[in-house]
Order: structure tokens, then sequence, then C-alpha cells
């Protein structure tokens, strides 16, 4: 399935896209995409609740705005330097273990929804992502079991302000946290819709012009891997997400760095998973 929420932002309603490209309104099913849903198997009730009822659900039109596909989680977990190439553009040496890093989760917003750069922000930075959404509680996870964990996966621009990332402490989650800096979707698609997530094609443009271009293929450490490991550090709860890091092709490895400004066009897609756009716009 292809799951997402649509509708204002802070009111979204739950839908699903079918196989055939129509969106349909499954708020009759009862249930939003949050830690509950995820954490009941909701998924398997949703899939049956279609079958029954998805020919007569209502149709959402093309032209609603889309949210992010899963309601505000726990927590947002990302990993750094996971592409060598990004490693080798940062001047930072392959990790032996994966570098973690939080994002908070009121930067969650739509896929297309504008980007709004920071009060001070001088410095803000592309990065697309392929996330992860946990499908179920996950404690000391093995390795070879952590598959069975992933509820789905989803499209991820993991916008950064460097210059509160870098200079401002060292904190890497002040960079990342701003409202607007993490556009999710256009969907969540469950893994029988990406049977092989270890071999995506990704890419991002600024204004038409290709920055990043790579594959999953490219990844240090790859889903299973990451979630075996964060859930060593920390509980993973139904709906939390791990964003698994980022492609070379950043403003940041550029030679000068160059940097997102108002009225700027970011669009990227992932193979299966879509592609969304952020308009640049400046905090009022």
């Amino acid at each position: 399935m292809k799951l997402i929420r649509f509708g204002p932002a802070g009111t979204e309603k739950p839908g699903v896209i079918l196989a055939d490209g129509t969106r349909i309104d499954v708020s009759r099913f009862g249930s939003d995409y949050d830690e509950a849903f995820f954490g009941r198997n909701g998924l398997k009730e949703l899939e049956r609740w279609i079958e029954g009822n998805g020919a007569s659900a209502p149709r959402v039109a093309p032209s609603v705005r889309l949210g992010p596909p899963i309601c505000r989680p726990s927590k947002i977990v990302c990993i750094g330097l996971n592409f060598r190439d990004h490693a080798a553009e940062s001047k930072m040496e392959i990790p032996k273990e994966p570098v973690i890093f939080f994002k908070s989760t009121s930067s969650l917003v739509g896929p297309n929804d504008a980007l709004v750069i920071p009060r001070n922000g001088k410095k803000v930075d592309w990065e697309v992502e392929l996330a992860l959404v946990v499908g179920k509680k996950a404690t000391y996870v093995p390795r070879e079991q952590a598959l069975e964990y992933i509820a789905g996966f989803a499209l991820h621009n993991d916008y950064s302000e460097r210059s509160f990332q870098l200079e401002r402490g060292g904190q890497w989650v002040k960079g990342k946290s701003a409202d607007t800096f993490a556009p999710l979707g256009p969907f969540l698609a469950t893994p029988d819709e990406v049977p092989n997530p270890a071999n995506l094609s990704m890419w991002l443009k600024v204004n038409g012009e290709l920055r990043q271009n790579s594959s999953t293929a490219n990844m240090i450490f790859d889903c299973a891997a990451l979630v075996s490991y964060v859930s060593e550090f920390m509980t993973l709860l139904p709906g939390d997400v791990i964003s698994t890091g980022t492609p070379a092709g950043v403003g940041l490895g550029m030679n000068p760095p160059q940097y997102l400004k108002v009225g700027d066009i970011v669009e990227l897609g992932i193979q299966g998973l879509g592609e969304s756009s952020q308009q640049v716009i400046q905090l009022s």
C-alpha cells in the first residue's frame, strides 16, 4: 500500500493511493497513521478494510494538499555520513559505526510545503534521503530480523542550516530541527512496494540543476543494519522515523559552498517513492 495524509496543515486525514493512482479517503477506517496504528498492526487491518470498502470510499482530488504521510512520531533519528562519497566531500573519515543524531519532530511537514529559512539562517542546505518508518517496538533487534520491524519507506529531504550545525557549538540537531526542515512523502510505501530498498536511485535538483544523483546501493550501513544498531541504544517505537543519510552533492560540499536563497525551488525523488518539491521562503 501507499499511505497518504491530506488536507490543511494540522487537520490532515488519512488516505491511500490505490494501484491505479486513485487517492481515497480512509477516514471511516477510524485511525490516523500514528504510534497506536502501527503498533497494533494497523496496516493489515487497513488492507482488509480497503478490500471491503475501497470502492465506495470518497475520492481525493489530485489538487488537495498532501501532508506528511504519518502523524508526528516520537522521534526522528538521522544517520550522518552514511554514503562514502558524502563523507569524502565533507572531508570526514568513513565512520566505523553509524553516526546518530536527532531531528526535532516539529520540523515535519508535507512533501510540497514551503521551506522556511529560519531567523538568522544563512547556510540552508539540502539532503535527499531514504527514510524508513518503524512498524513495531524495537529493542536490541538482531540484524537478521531487522527488516521485519520496518512498516514502510518514504522520501525525505533532511534540510540543514549549516551555520547552526557547525558554527554554534557543534550540535548537529540545532542545524536540523527548524520548522519545515523535514518534508516527508508524498507517501509511505509498505515493504511489498519496495522489494529492494538497498538499490534505489535517488536525485535532487535546485532550480532545475541536478545536484545529487546516486543510489541507496552506496550506503555504508543498510536499512537492516541501522534498525538493529539504533535499537541497541534506544527503544524504537511504532511510527518512529530513521532517515538513512544523503549522498554527495550537498551545498556544503561545493567549491565554493552554495546555499539556498529565497525563491529557489528544490525538487527531489527516490525510485518507487515518488517526488516532492519545496519553494524557499523567508521567515516573516
